[in-house]
């Protein structure tokens, strides 16, 4: 990616080589192009051929008490479509590096705990990882924390509390919450306040290319030296104005230009640099940190449409400054969420943590709403959606906690050389739905409705009499597991134990009922007492006040038992389930 201007010079300058030692770049890793030295692409793990540092390259699995290896969907050589940004239309993937996949996500800027936008991001690139590493590949996944920000100096100047120790602080919090959804730890996770030498290499090297000027011990970049400013996000320069976080300032030049470098001010945080004591502008922080452990070139930068512009636009501009060499190959962002069909705002009263969502949702539920709208589209979040993915999970759990019990007593028995046609090909039909819709540009609302189908040929098997097709019976069970927990492992949504997930959710459940479980026992005492007395109408009034609160009651040979499930005033504006 070229500056396409003779103002850029023909490559990185060799200041970059300056650090005597290092974690990250450029360490004694330099290599000549044009007249110029250049970091050499071999410094890291993502460009190591002998992957020396080893970093996460193992295919994820979740560990519980069953067999959770994976479906036997394919390989290396499946094709994988992506949406670019930067083209607007899906392309094959195609690595740099054989087998090995970069990837950086912009993270949070630590100062409160995440809300629902922050969980659609990582869920969406949780997923992108884990099928890529289904797909066999090596992935280095990098997503950093933003730990130094005006909006952390802001709070922490109102809790009189220090900085870093309060980013800190809500990095722990929104690890807890990526755990809770089931997230993968990326393979790295910097911190801003640990790349200070990184990221004053970088602006130096944008200064000695001619892309950047000193103002009163302010470092702004210039917009004018790079005319594809702009590319990204489709906006012409002269229509462009400060960013969100781009203060007006009449010293510039242009006034779309942006900070690299402020200068220290009393009470807040500062390093050392060239151009006195002060902290990095917010966008020069993820070119920083991506170069160090992906280099300049590499695969997949992703993170929230609200980033296009100007965060990632500006990113493209100081990163090919710093050395023409920068090209990353797919840009990829997730859509927008909105509550109640109105945009998500502190303002408006209808802004979320995940904490808040998960106090009355099972993390799971929330993870599989998430997933049930196609990541680049926006979401609507409301109570009904919840409450609809709540009862799905549910259902999940509950057909696989089944099952796993009728499949009990044959461990030992069940062969899987021999598998009942019907059930091959519902198999086999599922499978090729999940690797034709994820390979599809991630299409999961599509494999979320292809679980219908296994689910349902497990409950109907469930249901048969046993006879003479009972091995026949056991087989298909096994087979039928077996694929929908390793499709569910790839997802994401895989619990390391039903029974305590469905426990949960029926926790939840009575929490937004605002019951307890002996309440409803006793209703269904109640409604026993009626059924036997002939009392039909108490009994039907019975089960419908349960439902209006969310509470179903299934009546079996064995007994009345209660599940959760969508309150009858939310039904009526729920589409039939997946």
């Amino acid at each position: 990616m070229g500056m396409g201007t003779t103002r850029l010079l023909s490559s990185c300058s060799s200041s970059l080589s300056r650090r005597l030692s290092s974690l990250f770049l450029f360490k004694n890793n330099m290599i000549p192009i044009g007249n110029k030295l250049c970091p050499n692409r071999q410094h890291s793990w993502y460009h190591s051929k002998s992957n020396s540092l080893n970093i996460n390259n193992k295919p994820f699995s979740v560990k519980t008490n069953n067999d959770n290896s994976a479906p036997t969907t394919k390989s290396l050589n499946s094709e994988l479509w992506l949406h670019n940004t930067m083209t607007r239309q899906k392309e094959l993937f195609k690595p740099k590096l054989p087998a090995k996949v970069g990837m950086y996500v912009c993270g949070i800027t630590a100062y409160d705990l995440s809300h629902i936008g922050h969980a659609r991001v990582y869920v969406a690139f949780d997923v992108l990882y884990r099928y890529l590493k289904h797909l066999k590949y090596q992935v280095c996944y990098v997503r950093n924390f933003t730990d130094v920000d005006d909006k952390i100096i802001a709070r922490a100047n109102e809790l009189g509390e220090d900085a870093l120790m309060l980013s800190r602080r809500y990095s722990d919090e929104f690890q807890y919450d990526m755990t809770c959804l089931q997230c993968l730890p990326p393979s790295i996770e910097p911190r801003v306040s640990d790349h200070m030498p990184q990221i004053i290499d970088m602006i130096k090297q944008i200064l000695d290319n001619d892309c950047a000027y000193v103002v009163d011990g302010d470092v702004y970049f210039s917009v004018d030296k790079f005319p594809s400013y702009g590319k990204l996000s489709g906006r012409k320069l002269e229509d462009n104005r400060a960013g969100e976080r781009v203060a007006v300032d009449t010293r510039k030049k242009n006034p779309a230009d942006f900070a690299l470098w402020k200068t220290a001010k009393k009470g807040e945080p500062s390093w050392e640099s060239p151009w006195g004591p002060g902290r990095p502008g917010w966008h020069i922080e993820c070119s920083a940190m991506s170069a160090a452990y992906l280099g300049y070139s590499f695969d997949i930068h992703g993170g929230g449409m609200d980033l296009v512009f100007p965060h990632h636009e500006n990113e493209i501009a100081q990163s090919c400054a710093a050395c023409n060499q920068s090209n990353i190959s797919y840009w990829i962002h997730n859509g927008f969420v909105t509550v109640d069909s109105e945009k998500m705002s502190k303002s408006l009263g209808n802004f979320f943590t995940i904490r808040q969502v998960m106090d009355l949702y099972h993390p799971l539920a929330l993870r599989l709403f998430l997933m049930g709208t196609h990541y680049r589209s926006p979401i609507n979040y409301s109570d009904a959606q919840l409450e609809s993915a709540s009862e799905r999970v549910f259902y999940i759990y509950q057909t696989l906690s089944d099952c796993e019990e009728a499949l009990e007593p044959h461990h030992e028995t069940s062969r899987m050389d021999s598998i009942p046609y019907d059930t091959a090909n519902c198999i086999s039909k599922f499978l090729s739905d999940f690797e034709a819709s994820m390979s599809d540009d991630l299409h999961t609302p599509v494999v979320l409705a292809a679980l219908s189908d296994p689910l349902k040929t497990i409950n109907d098997l469930l249901h048969t009499r046993k006879g003479k097709k009972q091995e026949m019976r056991i087989q298909s069970l096994s087979a039928l597991e077996k694929e929908i927990k390793g499709i569910l492992c790839i997802l994401g949504l895989l619990p390391t134990s039903y029974a305590e997930v469905l426990q949960q959710l029926r926790a939840k459940a009575l929490k937004r009922a605002g019951l307890t479980e002996d309440v409803v026992l006793r209703k269904i005492e109640e409604r026993n007492s009626a059924r036997e007395n002939k009392e039909y109408e108490k009994s039907d009034a019975i089960r419908k006040d349960l439902a209006v609160m969310g509470i179903a009651l299934m009546d079996s040979p064995d007994g009345t038992m209660w599940r959760p499930t969508i309150p009858l005033a939310l039904q009526e504006n729920q589409p039939v389930s997946a």
